[in-house]
């Protein structure tokens, strides 16, 4: 691809002095260094242009009555075009990049890279953004280790852009000092209720709709054996156990992040079993509504359902593979995942 100008120089050049002159083809060189502009820098584009000017000249040389005047006019008007244009597209170019500089500093304050294991927790994640150049948008997700458990985040703010990358961040930032202080998966949820809250006064949203997120807390006890879940209006995590897949459903719905002051702020924490050899499954509803060309949504349930036993780690990369072979590359909304398992007890 790189050397494509080249090529379509010598090519150019081999036609118009191996056929008749009637046929022209001379009057093509412009189009190399056009083509130069969209790869390469300025210096080169130019540079290639001179080329063809002095081919266009020699071939004059050789066929008298080539319209070497208006061609050679030409060549020149193209190349200063495709100079300037080279010169434009670098600077995008390194705007783009300053751009992803930026959005991988984001990623890294909202999605930090976590450990794979807590004790005897294996924890693996996973994030694909909807945008193709984008590097995060608003799904999220943490996981601490604390003296009351591993506890886990994931969630997904309603909105797009950098409005809900900044609701994503306060809240994480909010989960990550909540769940070292707070004794119990209900405080937590209201810290993070009320760092939605200050988020959303201080930047509200475009149009009449609230800003709100939900969001799904997890704690797991370091001797494992159960786990805790307060669910804030979230796709429920699915836990296949031996074969035997079941959605853990909360018995009462909790509040939205950013709602609790309208609907009330009454939490639920539901309680079950984990056992080594279970793997749970944790998602937003990106990873449910992933569509086919069809229409038909990823059918989550049944693909779970089909997993061998198999690591954290590997279970993500199936699905990471099964998802984008299903909506063959087009997500139309961001993906979020944890993956997690409890190991064997040491002896």
């Amino acid at each position: 691809m790189r050397l494509s100008p080249v090529i379509l120089t010598v090519v150019i050049a081999s036609l118009a002095y191996a056929t008749p002159p009637e046929m022209a083809f001379s009057r093509l060189l412009p189009a190399a260094p056009a083509l130069a502009a969209a790869m390469w820098p300025v210096l080169p584009t130019v540079l290639l242009g001179t080329v063809c000017l002095f081919l266009m000249i020699g071939l004059s040389i050789v066929f008298p009555g080539l319209g070497t005047w208006w061609t050679a006019a030409g060549i020149i008007a193209v190349t200063v075009a495709a100079a300037y244009g080279s010169h434009v597209r670098l600077q995008r170019e390194r705007t783009l990049f300053q751009v992803r500089l930026v959005a991988d500093a984001a990623q890294q304050v909202v999605l930090s890279p976590m450990p794979r294991r807590h004790g005897s927790v294996e924890i693996e994640s996973l994030y694909l953004a909807a945008a193709a150049e984008a590097r995060i948008g608003g799904d999220f997700y943490e996981v601490v280790d604390t003296r009351y458990g591993v506890r886990l985040l994931i969630g997904d703010v309603r909105g797009k852009g950098l409005p809900a990358v900044g609701a994503a961040a306060a809240i994480v930032n909010s989960f990550r000092e909540a769940a070292h202080g707070e004794a119990d998966l209900v405080s937590v949820a209201r810290r993070l209720d009320a760092s939605s809250t200050r988020y959303n006064a201080a930047f509200p949203p475009e149009g009449p709709m609230e800003r709100f997120a939900t969001a799904l807390l997890v704690e797991i006890p370091h001797e494992g054996g159960r786990v805790e879940i307060l669910n804030c209006g979230h796709p429920p995590p699915l836990l296949l156990n031996h074969g035997k897949l079941r959605a853990l459903e909360s018995t009462s719905p909790s509040p939205l992040l950013n709602l609790a002051e309208l609907i009330g702020d009454h939490y639920t924490i539901d309680t079950f079993d984990f056992t080594p050899g279970d793997l749970l499954l944790l998602y937003t509803d990106g990873v449910a509504e992933a569509r086919a060309r069809d229409g038909e949504f990823f059918p989550l349930a049944a693909w779970m359902r089909r997993q061998p036993p198999t690591p954290p780690h590997e279970l993500l990369a199936a699905l990471h593979r099964d998802l984008l072979d299903y909506s063959r590359g087009r997500l139309d909304d961001d993906i979020a995942a944890l993956a997690v398992s409890l190991r064997e007890p040491s002896p």
